[in-house]
């Protein structure tokens, strides 16, 4: 058995074009091999600590094809973003994404937003900007997909 506390797990930067986010990745600090294609190094769930400052949204408004994502919310408050509209949530919600589901997350609060988040780790998985109409394709590789539907197919 391998244990990590979570104090001692490092806390990651991340974020580009305005957004922002920190996060520890609880399931890397136990061994989690993220490009591995064995179950056994892969893990089929991925555990991770995020904290989204105050004004703060970390990724954009996106869709899994296959995976499922839990949140938890340790403390603070934000709004999620969804196809239903906006939610709010405070510490002790806790909310659930299927695929398909978009979703994003926005710290409209003067506190950081700290969330457990816990998503299955499906092999394969793609993901879909609705605001952009791009799509992340995983297989065989990272390939991003961006369509253009006021231009003409080529021939």
């Amino acid at each position: 058995m391998k244990i990590v506390n979570v104090r001692d797990v490092e806390e990651v930067r991340f974020g580009k074009e305005g957004r922002l986010g920190f996060d520890k990745q609880i399931s890397q600090a136990l061994a989690r091999q993220p490009e591995s294609t064995d179950l056994m190094e892969r893990h089929p769930f991925d555990v991770e600590i995020l904290r989204v400052p105050a004004g703060a949204t970390p990724y954009r408004y996106h869709s899994h094809s296959a995976q499922w994502e839990f949140y938890y919310v340790l403390s603070g408050s934000g709004t999620v973003r969804h196809e239903g509209g906006r939610t709010h949530t405070v510490a002790g919600d806790a909310f659930l994404f299927k695929p398909s589901e978009a979703h994003q997350l926005l710290n409209d609060g003067n506190e950081d937003w700290t969330l457990v988040v816990v998503a299955d780790n499906p092999i394969g998985e793609s993901y879909h900007y609705p605001d952009e109409a791009m799509w992340i394709v995983n297989s065989p590789e990272r390939r991003y997909v961006v369509l253009h539907p006021e231009r003409e197919p080529r021939e």
